[in-house]
């Protein structure tokens, strides 16, 4: 069931974050403009309190109570999705083999070797590889991706679908759900990205993660702990408010006049600064000293004007993710309503282009 064998069958993305439940519904005409695909439904569902600790699921019937509110107010017609673990909850691992082995030879195979790869007991994780091609060093072997995640995780999020009355047709890894979104973006980036390192800084309300992809594939990925709760903590603590009346005045307004330049510009810095700290981390670890584009992506980044300051502080061009600029709309779906959640989709955009291959 995960993460490599979607079948091409209408498929519901649904990304469970830490702080709320996103869902995106996806068809394909055949029509000439951009790429045919038209967003057919989507939906946005705070989730409790407590429902997640470090994006694993705590309370799955809290998770599959938000799953099924998003699904009835976002009125998705299909009943099989496809949701995604963390990358901080997934092993990954390039190992080679013989090219001549057939699928299922390959699967025996693995599952004799796998402990060599896998710090778990077996038989608690879920594994899945996928082969990637022939190997540069020699051409009777080919790259195989292993993936594997403790079966806890992938078990409570098909069980908070189950909850909703879906089924999770396949459980995905979300750098890899990312990386599929940016097919999306291609357009906006120099050259297309062929060739170009592009620095994609998801940050969402608790945790920051900066994935970058080398020639359209992900080369590296990093997750730090700072996001947009900070923010409304800040206007909690600085107002008197609960963290529900904080939250909903970060989305309105309606603060008072000293919010810009005390509490919102200091909160830009810091994003800033984050971005640019990620970044080091990246060239410190790698053979690479530089980008050619930052872009961002998660709830945060719809802040007006971050994505001018990231640019002025790094000296990069960098822009905001919307992976729906070249996608039309059902009559059901509110255009500016999706715009504006267009950065905190890329995961579950990625997530329902799997209905498609």
């Amino acid at each position: 069931m995960w993460p490599f064998d979607a079948k091409h069958t209408q498929l519901v993305g649904l990304d469970i974050s830490s702080t709320a439940v996103k869902l995106l519904e996806l068809s394909k005409g055949s029509g000439r403009s951009g790429a045919n695909y038209r967003v057919e439904s989507y939906g946005v569902e705070p989730l409790p309190a407590n429902a997640m600790v470090e994006k694993n699921i705590a309370d799955v019937d809290a998770v599959g109570q938000a799953v099924r509110n998003v699904v009835k107010r976002a009125n998705a017609k299909s009943k099989k999705a496809v949701v995604a673990v963390s990358g901080s909850a997934v092993i990954t691992k390039v190992i080679t083999m013989p090219a001549a082995l057939s699928e299922q030879e390959m699967e025996s195979q693995i599952e004799l070797e796998a402990d060599q790869y896998i710090p778990y007991p077996l038989d608690e994780v879920n594994i899945d590889f996928e082969v990637l091609g022939i190997s540069d060093k020699n051409p009777e072997l080919v790259e195989v991706l292993l993936a594997a995640s403790r079966a806890e995780n992938v078990e409570d999020r098909v069980a908070a679908l189950d909850i909703a009355g879906l089924v999770a047709e396949v459980v995905d890894v979300e750098a890899y759900a990312l990386e599929r979104a940016c097919t999306q973006l291609y357009d906006s980036w120099p050259e297309q990205g062929e060739d170009q390192t592009v620095a994609v800084v998801d940050i969402g309300a608790v945790t920051t993660t900066l994935n970058v992809l080398h020639n359209r594939r992900i080369i590296y990925t990093r997750e730090q702990n700072f996001g947009g709760k900070q923010l409304t903590e800040e206007i909690q603590r600085r107002y008197g408010l609960s963290l529900e009346e904080a939250g909903m005045a970060k989305r309105q307004g309606g603060l008072p006049d000293n919010y810009i330049p005390e509490v919102l510009d200091p909160f830009k810095e810091a994003m800033a600064m984050q971005v640019s700290r990620s970044l080091q981390f990246f060239f410190s670890a790698s053979t690479y000293n530089r980008v050619d584009q930052v872009v961002l992506a998660g709830g945060s980044s719809s802040i007006p004007g971050i994505d001018d300051l990231v640019e002025e502080k790094l000296g990069v061009g960098t822009s905001i993710a919307n992976p729906f600029a070249k996608m039309s709309v059902s009559s059901k779906v509110k255009p500016q309503a999706l715009s504006n959640d267009a950065p905190a989709l890329m995961i579950a955009c990625g997530l329902a282009l799997r209905s498609f291959g």
